[in-house]
């Protein structure tokens, strides 16, 4: 494409060359959801939720396009009046001139989408789809849910809980570790945002540790317990895998780093300016700990 200012469409049908929405869950609810496809993009903002406090921030840098990794109206709606929280998200936009676009599942599933960004932050090598996306053709080589690969080396669950603390963004949750900390780990799964249900996929891979947000206390208990029942009788110390259980928000972030990176690549240099919100939109805002803790 020339550097020439690109309309939105141009900018969406860059986007869903890198995220096509076929590849979205059939449930989800993924594309231009605000805009004008005729209007010109010149400034193209990333954030993980569409929420009002990142409007704003897109807003104020003066934003033509908002693209955001949750989606705004995944339930249906029968009006956007302003007098609604979301549907005064939609006034502000629309007021404000900017489009939002969501790529969601979508860009879960895709090649540099949301599991090889965390699966990178990690240092997950030899990596290949946890779930493989179902086809044949060209545009489904690498892509599919989460990532399983191994460690540069192996490591201690305790010292690679801490690295993942370390490289995703703070929030108040930390990271939460099941397993024995002191136990070595060198075959990893990661899926960006809420994983358990992918539970059986995990078992399957045979990882020794699994990288995941949103763990329930049954599903997480069971998973546990069965690993610990069949280690034992199995005549082994410690039952796998192992869960180290992140905030839905750090395990999203980084793949904005990577949509920015590579909507500007496909458009063309000089083309549209990007930026990647580090507004914190986490829910939770602070950790209280017991006494003694």
């Amino acid at each position: 494409m020339s550097s020439t200012t690109p309309t939105l469409a141009d900018v969406v049908a860059a986007l869903e060359d890198l995220y096509p929405p076929s590849t979205a869950e059939g449930w989800d609810a993924v594309g231009l959801v605000v805009g004008d496809p005729a209007a010109p993009v010149r400034k193209v903002a990333f954030a993980v939720d569409p929420v009002a406090a990142v409007v704003d921030e897109a807003l104020a840098w003066g934003a033509d396009l908002l693209v955001t990794h949750h989606p705004l109206f995944l339930k249906p709606v029968h009006g956007v009046a302003a007098t609604t929280f979301k549907g005064a998200v939609v006034h502000r936009l629309l007021t404000g001139g900017c489009g939002l676009y969501v790529a969601h599942t979508n860009a879960d599933a895709a090649p540099r989408g949301v599991a090889d960004a965390l699966a990178d932050l990690v240092g997950i090598t030899d990596r290949r789809p946890l779930v493989a996306r179902e086809g044949d053709g060209p545009d489904d080589a690498g892509r599919g849910i989460g990532r399983v690969g191994r460690l540069a080396e192996p490591t201690t669950l305790r010292a690679f809980a801490e690295r993942v603390a370390e490289v995703l963004p703070p929030v108040a949750q930390g990271v939460r570790v099941a397993g024995d900390l002191d136990a070595t780990v060198s075959t990893v799964a990661v899926v960006g945002g809420s994983g358990d249900s992918l539970f059986d996929a995990v078992r399957a891979a045979a990882v020794d540790v699994y990288v995941t947000a949103d763990l329930r206390h049954h599903p997480a208990s069971e998973l546990r317990e069965r690993a610990e029942f069949e280690a034992g009788a199995a005549g082994r110390a410690a039952g796998t895998p192992f869960l180290v259980d992140v905030a839905h928000f750090a395990s999203e972030w980084p793949w904005l780093l990577y949509a920015a990176e590579d909507l500007a690549t496909r458009l063309g240099a000089g083309t549209v300016t990007t930026k990647v919100s580090n507004l914190g939109t986490d829910p939770w805002t602070a950790r209280v700990a017991g006494p003694g803790r």
